[in-house]
């Protein structure tokens, strides 16, 4: 966005859905709604004019504020829209930055001392300009639980699925994915671009054996369970897993794993034990544990949160 940098406002009613296709059962809605410092025609750098109707005072109501990426970047933010943003904060809103909008929060104090990322392009800057805040130039996304921050718009996306999933669990943001036709969830410490240059080819691509692997999830699966199935050696595997997810291939498959999981206590009544064994997780104690430490919950207090049963 150019100039009049709008603030993006979307307000919770409890559930979420896409933007396309039809939801699987009756849920309430978020509202969307758009505002700008000053309402009207907005030049954007896409080339095309937005019209935007509301002000800032739509904050005062918003449940969530979404600040998208601008340019430039560093450009002064108006006291106006540094206030209006803290008095949302104030309230409880939730503030969210994609790309380069991180530079607005830390403008208006509410990154101070805390761990922010941005575009990689920018992360530099960023951190030059904002010697109280961490900056991660590597990872996807920083979710703080009211303040959160993204890379580029495709991490924009990831963190905005994290997002619905935090609120309304996997199985309805792994919806929404699917029909905007995206790769499954990535995790916000994954890496934001792939450590080789050059593109890989097709018969390098991860997307076969990950496949298999996730039809495969009730099965012991090792490194070398995965190389032999690619045809590689470890080694050469886990440097692919790097290359093209910016992850190990453990820390993939766990995800995968705590993912599934997630989506059999949302829509099913299973014991945790079942659970555990269909997704690969051995015991009831491993999920438990697993699901305090990657979730910071437990699974019954999941389930109770989401359960479509």
């Amino acid at each position: 966005m150019t100039g009049r940098l709008p603030g993006v406002l979307r307000r919770w009613r409890g559930a979420c859905q896409s933007t396309s296709g039809r939801r699987r059962r009756p849920r309430a809605c978020y509202d969307f709604r758009v505002c700008a410092e000053r309402p009207g025609l907005l030049p954007t750098g896409a080339g095309y004019t937005m019209l935007v109707e509301a002000g800032l005072s739509a904050l005062r109501e918003a449940d969530t504020v979404v600040v998208p990426g601008r340019h430039p970047p560093d450009a002064p933010v108006s006291p106006d829209v540094v206030e209006a943003l803290r008095g949302a904060h104030r309230r409880g809103a939730r503030i969210v930055a994609i790309c380069t909008g991180a530079l607005v929060l830390a403008q208006a104090g509410l990154l101070d001392g805390r761990r922010a990322t941005t575009h990689w392009r920018s992360a530099a800057r960023f951190a030059a300009a904002f010697p109280q805040l961490h900056v991660d130039p590597d990872v996807l996304f920083v979710d703080h639980g009211d303040v959160a921050t993204s890379a580029g718009t495709g991490a924009g996306i990831d963190l905005c699925l994290h997002l619905v999933r935090s609120d309304h669990g996997a199985a309805y943001a792994a919806g929404i994915a699917r029909r905007m036709v995206l790769p499954p969830h990535r995790e916000g410490s994954q890496l934001q671009y792939a450590a080789q240059p050059a593109p890989t080819r097709a018969d390098e691509s991860l997307a076969p054996l990950l496949e298999w692997v996730t039809s495969r999830l009730d099965t012991r699966l090792t490194l070398d369970h995965l190389a032999e199935r690619a045809g590689l050696s470890s080694r050469t595997l886990a440097r692919r897993f790097t290359e093209q997810l910016g992850t190990s291939p453990g820390q993939w498959l766990l995800t995968q794993r705590l993912d599934a999981a997630r989506i059999l206590l949302e829509q099913t009544d299973l014991p945790m034990e079942a659970i555990a064994t269909r997704v690969g997780l051995a015991s009831a104690v491993n999920l438990r544990r697993r699901f305090r430490t990657h979730l910071g919950t437990t699974p019954g207090a999941y389930r109770r949160t989401f359960s479509e049963t």
